[in-house]
């Protein structure tokens, strides 16, 4: 939903096909050069206390235009952490600064640039679904007629029918979940904060969402920042990762810096039993290991050419289904993560 005022008078043509014109084009062209010329997100040791309670420790961090995801175990501070980019929350040390604006003396401006769409429900009873992204256009700072067209175009571009004339109430979680996502975007806001953008979305509408958010970072310039549980999602669409443990930012660093191995290794899938072949591999100096779905790790010397892999599968009468690059899982960074075997980078 929208959480500040905005410059009114800007234009978005959007179809059901999530065609544009002019939206992503900010009014605000002193706001938008401030945050181009600079990171999206920098903060510096920043700690919050709720008394006796750390929910952040020293967190710091910078994080550049594009999609990020924002992972943590519950209770890590991933929630905290929203509400002091939001200025919804006064930290107890530290500073930062967010599209170019202070943190603590700016924290209206941040606001008014920001499109944030929480985790929970946040509609009014008896409101119909172009009533509540209206509300929050109009909350925006947009006319009552631009708000009103501004939300049915929204509205077309998020998916919904004519179930937008029903009463939120009404809905399914899909189908709330996609008005909080319009709400978010209708003042076109440079920087998106989406706290589980996809929960409760079936697997089609999930495709769609994440299809949505894409569109938003790739083709308008929008940065997105993603609080998920779903790995997946991270994995899809975004170019970096935030994971927060025990109040603190463990990692920050691209995706697919992340996904490489400390040593290079090829990721072998066999077809049937790959005894043989792990043998003549060991025989000729390889080192291999089996992952948890029977894949096979291999390490080969410095000299020894992966097409020798091919060539004594062959030889051993052994089938390769697949043979790529060894990479990192998502999953295993996030628990080296939490685990604290990894650092955090920036």
């Amino acid at each position: 939903m929208s959480v500040g005022n905005n410059s009114p008078g800007r234009n978005a043509d959007l179809s059901k096909a999530g065609a544009f014109s002019s939206f992503g084009q900010f009014a605000a062209t002193d706001t938008k050069d401030r945050w181009s010329a600079e990171p999206i997100i920098q903060l510096q040791d920043i700690v919050k206390n709720y008394g006796k309670v750390c929910a952040l420790n020293g967190v710091t961090m910078t994080i550049g235009d594009g999609i990020t995801g924002l992972l943590g175990p519950n209770g890590a501070g991933k929630t905290t952490l929203i509400k002091v980019l939001l200025g919804l929350v006064r930290v107890t040390s530290g500073s930062g600064r967010v599209l170019g604006y202070d943190l603590l003396r700016q924290a209206r401006f941040i606001r008014q640039n920001v499109g944030f769409m929480p985790e929970d429900d946040c509609y009014i009873a008896g409101l119909s679904g172009v009533e509540m992204v209206q509300f929050a256009a109009r909350l925006s700072g947009l006319p009552r007629v631009e708000s009103l067209r501004r939300a049915h175009e929204i509205l077309d571009f998020c998916g919904m029918e004519q179930e937008r004339y029903r009463t939120v109430d009404t809905y399914s979680t899909g189908m709330r979940q996609k008005v909080k996502f319009a709400q978010a975007i209708v003042h076109d806001p440079p920087l998106l904060i989406l706290d589980e953008p996809t929960a409760g979305l079936d697997p089609d509408e999930r495709v769609a969402m994440l299809h949505r958010i894409e569109l938003l970072a790739r083709k308008m310039g929008k940065a997105v920042l993603i609080s998920t549980h779903i790995l997946p999602d991270v994995r899809a669409i975004c170019e970096t990762v935030v994971i927060v443990a025990q109040a603190e930012v463990r990692v920050v660093d691209s995706l697919s810096a992340l996904s490489q191995p400390a040593s290079p290794a090829i990721h072998v899938r066999t077809v049937g039993d790959a005894t043989a072949l792990v043998a003549r591999i060991e025989l000729h100096g390889g080192v291999v290991e089996v992952d948890a779905d029977s894949a096979l790790r291999i390490t080969l010397g410095p000299d020894t050419p992966t097409d020798l892999i091919w060539q004594w599968a062959r030889e051993v009468r052994v089938g390769i289904r697949s043979l790529s690059p060894s990479r990192n899982s998502l999953e295993q960074i996030f628990m080296d993560a939490v685990r604290g075997d990894r650092h955090a980078h920036s």
